[in-house]
């Protein structure tokens, strides 16, 4: 697996993305075929974004004797902050990876005249406690204009959480969206598999693969 990384942006270059890829851009692929290819490239990302989990030591009694073990460390809250509703095929597959982090879901829909995020949803807490001690990996398949996700991080940044503990993943990435995270974030972590080439006059990422929550739950108008 081959990791690019510039200015605190991670492309992550492998077979498996590359073929999958493939499969979700097609548009004659089934939902099912669809939703399966994500769940494959949210598996690679997801890994990713987490590799530098805090660990801390433990002891365990194993069938033979007691030893010493790496595990997550329980100091810390892990939190997958799916944007909805596409950001539910990442988070799905990070919660089977990660199965003691909270889920908390933001919605937001795209004003298709202005391309400005519209909130709908908010399960984050009105503020944590602790929060210097909290990771929070926000999840949304498509970094089109950046609006959603810029939305998402200012909402945990005004919750407490620093920047620093934050990731931002995405299957396929525009260079506007990178661009309005990066100016206003440098130093978020932003995780993502492709960097297309921009994006049309209705804000869809070219050449991309279309709404990917449509694609995800067949909801295309007939």
């Amino acid at each position: 697996m081959m990791i690019q990384t510039k200015n605190n942006v991670t492309i992550v270059s492998h077979p498996l993305c590359e073929h999958n890829l493939g499969v979700i851009r097609d548009k004659d692929i089934n939902s099912d075929g669809f939703k399966n290819s994500m769940k494959r490239l949210a598996t690679i990302l997801v890994l990713e974004a987490t590799k530098n989990l805090p660990l801390k030591e433990y002891t365990v009694q194993t069938p033979i004797t007691t030893c010493k073990v790496n595990k997550i460390s329980n100091d810390y809250k892990i939190i997958f902050a799916p944007i909805l509703r596409a950001g539910l095929a990442i988070s799905d597959v990070a919660s089977e990876i990660v199965p003691d982090a909270s889920i908390q879901h933001v919605g937001m829909y795209r004003d298709e005249t202005t391309l400005e995020p519209v909130w709908y949803y908010d399960k984050t807490p009105v503020s944590y406690e602790n929060p210097e001690r909290i990771k929070v990996f926000i999840l949304d398949p498509m970094l089109a204009t950046g609006n959603s996700a810029h939305a998402a991080v200012s909402l945990f940044l005004k919750k407490g959480i620093s920047i620093e503990n934050m990731v931002f993943v995405s299957i396929l990435s525009s260079p506007q969206g990178i661009g309005l995270l990066t100016k206003d974030f440098p130093d978020l972590r932003i995780i993502t598999a492709k960097i297309d080439e921009g994006l049309n006059n209705k804000g869809y990422i070219v050449p991309g693969l279309g709404d990917a929550g449509d694609r995800l739950f067949n909801t295309f108008e007939k």
